[in-house]
């Protein structure tokens, strides 16, 4: 270890591990280390992690990050974090949990959700200008759905928390809310007054204010300290400045710069989230915002977003690609690099397959949690090779579908900052710019989550005044891919059929979901 101190922490609780990583104040990654943990589905639809599982690798990732930077305690000057949203947990006054998290993709509070769709109050202008129904993953609907099935656990609940909560008490033993949750998924809006209570009201949880934290924290801004047991868990001197972190999504679009007009976010992973910034308010049908101060103050956040991604990708790995695994496991290889290779000759539209990605619901352009997958156009000519290449043609139609709608509204996209596990592939970048017509910029910190996240701890621990000064001085910027034309011209039709896939089936798609919800 030869990069001179002091540092910052990165806390990073994505869907599927807890990541802490150690940056310099220039943002020169240090170390990096992850634990994974396992998601339960219930029944279809549903999906739950235990926060005991989160916390003991938070323990574990941490040990070993420090282990690895080879420096000591006193050396970090600063800590955040950030976890994904909307995973609600309910906690007794002591910090501990009552049930299982429920996760952002959990898509259970469908009848809960549908009751924003029978008021016309200000809230529902983040969703899509009032137009969209609301997505059964936001807080309000799953606060809900708990009070009415599970009212024991709700009455008992002294805190109803977004997943950065729970991180939040957990170092610091303080009770908050980020922004960046209370904006982006419970409706808060400091232009408006602050929370929506008559909407809420409406939804059937306007009792859960007595369980959501009184105090609504900017990103970046310092929560406390680390408590003594924190602080013996994570090798940390009691007190280490810890700032308020965002959901993992805005913690990456953070890290890769986006905190000024112009640019918009790519995060990719199990989930897809694009998200960037504007000057004034914008809504429109088709996605999500503009978001008052979600994660600048005085600027709007605009979002849209899919469920299922780099899980669909996943999800033909395990089921379909069981042999080239056992190989890669074998060689050392990695799978989704042999998974290219073997579809790389397929050609643009995959000789006539088209996979809607909607296998856990869509979230944008339609907020459909009834939406399931698609897979249509198969002949015998069809192999593997071709179904795999058309899920991921499929994905970078979805953000492609969700750009269309953005810029219908008048919020124009003229450059892609990617981070994510995407990221690694790029033949995957290339399509997505290709697809979209949008260059797609990297940075130099492919982590870009783990990134943003550091950049709030330098923050909070006032090294810089705010997110855009660390992001001069932390995100750097290293490599663009610029779209092929003739082949984004190629695409075009191959691009109008998805759009056209989904709203073709999709009353035949909610009877069967119904008929299954019906059967369980």
């Amino acid at each position: 270890m030869d990069m001179p101190g002091p540092y910052v922490m990165g806390i990073d609780y994505g869907t599927e591990s807890c990541r802490v990583a150690i940056f310099d104040l220039v943002g020169t990654p240090v170390s990096i280390a992850a634990t994974t943990y396992a998601t339960t589905h219930p029944r279809p639809g549903w999906a739950e992690q235990s926060p005991d599982d989160w916390y003991l690798a938070l323990q574990s990732s941490a040990r070993r990050a420090m282990n690895q930077a080879g420096i000591s305690g006193d050396e970090v000057a600063g800590i955040s974090y950030d976890a994904t949203t909307m995973t609600v947990v309910a906690m007794d006054r002591e910090g501990n949990h009552l049930r299982p998290a429920i996760m952002w993709m959990d898509v259970r509070a469908t009848e809960q959700a549908a009751r924003a769709l029978t008021t016309d109050h200000w809230a529902r202008l983040y969703n899509g200008g009032g137009t969209m129904p609301a997505t059964a993953e936001w807080y309000p609907f799953k606060a809900a759905w708990l009070r009415e099935h599970e009212p024991e656990t709700y009455r008992n609940a002294y805190r109803l928390v977004d997943a950065p909560e729970w991180v939040t008490f957990k170092l610091t033993g303080e009770w908050t809310v980020n922004i960046n949750s209370a904006a982006q998924r419970m409706y808060y809006n400091r232009d408006r007054g602050g929370w929506p209570v008559e909407f809420y009201e409406h939804i059937g949880c306007g009792d859960v204010f007595d369980k959501i934290p009184e105090r609504v924290l900017d990103l970046g801004e310092r929560v406390g300290g680390l408590t003594p047991r924190a602080a013996e868990d994570l090798g940390l001197p009691v007190g280490t400045p810890v700032a308020q972190g965002p959901a993992d999504a805005w913690a990456g679009q953070v890290g890769l710069g986006v905190v000024n007009p112009g640019k918009m976010a790519l995060i990719t992973g199990s989930s897809h989230v694009l998200s960037g910034q504007s000057a004034h308010s914008v809504h429109g049908p088709g996605f999500f915002g503009s978001y008052t101060d979600g994660v600048v103050p005085g600027q709007y956040t605009v979002e849209g977003g899919q469920v299922s991604t780099g899980s669909v990708m996943k999800w033909f790995k395990d089921n379909f690609a069981r042999d080239l695994v056992s190989a890669a496991d074998r060689t050392g290889a990695n799978v989704y690099d042999v998974l290219n290779a073997e579809s790389s000759h397929i050609p643009v539209g995959s000789d006539g397959l088209i996979v809607n990605e909607y296998f856990q619901g869509n979230r944008t352009p339609y907020t459909d949690s009834k939406a399931r997958g698609i897979i249509w156009g198969l002949s015998l000519a069809h192999g593997p090779a071709h179904v795999y290449h058309a899920i991921q043609e499929g994905i970078c139609y979805g953000s492609a579908h969700i750009l269309r709608e953005m810029s219908r509204a008048g919020f124009q996209v003229t450059e892609l900052v990617a981070a994510g596990g995407m990221t690694k592939s790029r033949s995957l970048l290339q399509m997505h710019a290709d697809v979209t017509g949008i260059p797609i910029t990297l940075t130099r910190v492919g982590d870009a989550v783990a990134l943003g996240s550091s950049m709030c701890a330098a923050v909070g621990a006032g090294f810089y005044d705010n997110l855009q000064e660390a992001a001069a001085g932390m995100v750097h910027e290293v490599d663009q891919l610029v779209p092929d034309l003739q082949r984004h011209l190629d695409y075009s039709f191959y691009l109008d059929a998805y759009c056209a896939g989904y709203p073709a089936l999709s009353d035949q798609i909610h009877k069967i979901v119904d008929h299954e919800a019906v059967r369980a």
